[in-house]
């Protein structure tokens, strides 16, 4: 009889809360779960991004609980809001050295430890749980730190980014396997000497089930006071990298057009600044909404005209790809895109949108007026994306294939 594989996956962010890091865990290790795999995440208590832990885990070190088959640990952590560089480094030190101490104990032998970024003091604590469990350490980049939060500007000690880019390093290199989530990172890679065969990327990719095109409800627009208008939304969080701003000053220039409104849903650092510039500024169409659990986010996508994805004009944002494409492809609707290099690529290769500047408000407003008057135009966008996403981005393919990599690596380390 074949042994049940067991995987313990270290992951900083797990639903209940929001964003693609929770996303991508849940997702995966539900497949595989649902595969006959025995999936362990260990997480920490939820707080992202507001820095609030719920009532049910407050003052708890430990909490042990199922969810979709999936054995979920779950640590202390010292809460802190997705703002503030030195109570982000707590929070981020924390999970490590929580992780590290409670996850040993109270997890339990495994076959691979699967470190997830960002932030990669995950996949440090990942690392040195994989050398105590004796087991293969897969690491599994995101985002390339310390890369990004040097061309944010919140770190610019030469000294702590030197310390960073070796720890940066010292984890590509001690790594079993590295798994990216787009081809631009696996080439990054390359050109800082990790060998090739070391490198499988595995893209974000989409619930196909939970995410489909339905129509508007007629009972939220009422309540939202949306009825006969075209809705512009964001959805995600509102913090530095997003240039959320951008899409406000785009709603300035738009305010003579009442037909046109802007939907933001999300919580994040630059929430208070972007009402305070709605404030300031008079805009009576713009509403906001708070974080919603992702069930609800499909009736909010239906609600939506066109749906904007935007990211800062930094040359890293060329190698990302915002998961939230996939979800919006998968609903259907269009999308205007302000982020260049993989991103853009992507979009355009599926008919699944508009390309618009990074952080040009006349530019997108311009756009955002074109397509209300091109109806003809959004519905096609919106069926290639769907068509697109579910040939190419269906999680449940993706988790096959990384189930894959995972068998290899074990093998390879068990010297088979």
């Amino acid at each position: 009889m074949k042994k049940r594989l067991n995987i313990l996956y270290i992951s900083q962010y797990f639903p209940p809360e929001m964003g693609a890091p929770a996303a991508r865990v849940f997702e995966l290790s539900r497949e595989w779960a649902q595969a006959g795999l025995s999936v362990t995440v260990l997480t920490a208590m939820p707080n992202h991004p507001i820095g609030v832990v719920p009532p049910e885990y407050r003052g708890k070190v430990l909490v042990r609980e199922t969810t979709a088959g999936i054995n979920v640990t779950r640590c202390w952590i010292f809460p802190a809001a997705n703002r503030g560089f030195l109570k982000r480094v707590l929070n981020y030190a924390s999970f490590m050295f929580s992780a590290i101490l409670l996850g040993i104990p109270n997890t339990p032998e495994v076959d691979v430890v699967i470190g997830t970024s960002p932030q990669f003091l995950t996949a440090l604590a990942a690392f040195v749980i994989s050398r105590i469990k004796r087991a293969p350490f897969i690491f599994e980049v995101r985002d390339l730190w310390p890369e990004s939060i040097v061309q944010l500007g919140q770190i610019r000690n030469p000294w702590i980014i030197r310390l960073l880019e070796w720890l940066e390093m010292f984890l590509y290199r001690q790594a079993s396997h590295i798994v990216v989530v787009t081809d631009s990172t696996a080439t990054t890679l390359q050109h800082r000497g990790i060998p090739a065969d070391k490198i499988s990327v595995i893209k974000n990719g989409v619930d196909l089930q939970l995410f489909a095109p339905r129509p508007k409800k007629n009972q939220l627009l009422s309540s939202l006071k949306l009825n006969n208008k075209f809705i512009v939304t964001y959805i995600g969080t509102h913090g530095l990298s997003h240039a959320l701003h951008v899409v406000l000053a785009a709603a300035k220039q738009l305010q003579e057009r009442t037909e046109i409104h802007f939907l933001f849903i999300g919580e994040g650092a630059e929430k208070e600044r972007l009402q305070s510039l709605a404030r300031l500024w008079q805009l009576k169409n713009v509403t906001f909404l708070p974080q919603l659990p992702k069930q609800q986010l499909p009736d909010y996508y239906a609600l939506s005209d066109v749906i904007v994805v935007p990211l800062r004009r930094l040359p890293l944002f060329t190698t990302v790809i915002p998961s939230k494409i996939f979800e919006i492809m998968a609903m259907g609707k269009p999308i205007l895109l302000s982020v260049e290099g993989e991103a853009r690529q992507l979009v355009e290769a599926a008919g699944a949108g508009q390309f618009v500047p990074p952080e040009d408000p006349n530019a997108l407003a311009q756009a955002i007026v074109a397509l209300q008057k091109a109806p003809e135009q959004l519905q096609k966008m919106g069926q290639a994306g769907r068509q697109f996403v579910a040939a190419h981005f269906n999680r449940r393919k993706l988790a096959n294939q990384y189930q894959q990599i995972i068998e290899h690596v074990i093998k390879k380390h068990q010297g088979v």
